[in-house]
């Protein structure tokens, strides 16, 4: 039988993993505002019930819309609870442990003490629709055309002025590896970060270097002019352990360090300087 995945919500994570399982064999259906090619409208319910019908997997991408709650729970909630597929999938976010002042935070701790409640919350109605759920959380999503390399060359991007700021990351081929995995794992809920959180102000600088740029300067976080959702970033700082995908999953992430990640993006923009990677790329745990 032909694996078929119903995924919610064809961002840039769920549309990199579509692009695997098609090469992989997989029937896609994805869900966008509008139908076209392999996508049905999110509000065709004719539409997306047959779908769901005939899938073997479920994913949501799609974040909940503040207080008006998660919508894929909301309007299809109830025939995925009763779905005869065998797997369930929902990305989810780091931000449901809020701020540990830098601390190591992993699965078991509590969620919802953050500035994300509303996705705490869809995580946690995720985790209670079925025992074949399996929870992402994820950190700072970067890969091929999204990442610090873009920020860069578009003037788009800051250093703040904030020692002892650190943030996790993850490279979307890592998600897709993870995701992956799970298929013949278990269900639970699996932290998918790179094992070298950093200062934004490392990567910033790095990614100057790889593109031979200057550094932008190092500015206070009220003189950045950032917006208020770049703002509420650095209200929070965590690192994110990933040693439960890591001994359940067999998963390790292609790129351990934002070094390696940011090597592989830019050999999509510059393979010359990809290539002459100084030895300092590998992995840094300090």
């Amino acid at each position: 039988m032909q694996r078929h995945i119903l995924i919610f919500g064809m961002g840039y994570t769920a549309t990199r993993l579509a692009d695997w399982l098609r090469a992989d064999g997989w029937l896609v259906t994805g869900t966008r505002r509008m139908s076209g090619g392999d996508a049905v409208a999110f509000d065709d319910e004719a539409a997306v019930l047959t779908a769901l019908n005939n899938a073997t997997h479920i994913l949501s991408s799609v974040p909940p819309m503040g207080e008006g709650g998660d919508p894929v729970l909301q309007k299809y909630g109830a025939a995925i609870a009763t779905s005869a597929v065998s797997w369930t999938g929902y990305l989810s976010s780091t931000g449901v442990y809020g701020d540990t002042g830098g601390a190591w935070v992993d699965e078991s701790a509590p969620v919802g003490e953050g500035r994300r409640t509303a996705r705490a919350q869809a995580d946690l109605a995720w985790q209670a629709l079925r025992n074949d759920v399996r929870v992402f959380r994820l950190p700072g999503i970067y890969g091929p055309g999204r990442s610090a390399l873009e920020r860069v060359t578009d003037g788009k991007a800051h250093r703040i002025d904030m020692p002892g700021q650190i943030f996790s990351r993850v490279h979307v081929d890592d998600i897709v590896d993870a995701v992956c995995a799970t298929f013949d794992g278990p269900a639970g809920v699996y932290n998918i970060a790179d094992d070298a959180p950093a200062s934004q102000n490392d990567v910033i600088e790095y990614a100057c270097d790889l593109l031979q740029l200057e550094w932008p300067p190092l500015l206070s976080i009220d003189a950045a002019g950032l917006s208020p959702m770049a703002h509420g970033f650095y209200a929070e700082n965590r690192r994110v352990a990933n040693g439960k995908a890591k001994r359940l999953l067999n998963w390790q992430p292609r790129y351990p360090h934002y070094r390696s990640g940011l090597g592989a993006c830019i050999a999509t923009i510059r393979p010359s300087i990809a290539n002459a990677l100084p030895a300092s790329a590998s992995v840094d745990q300090t």
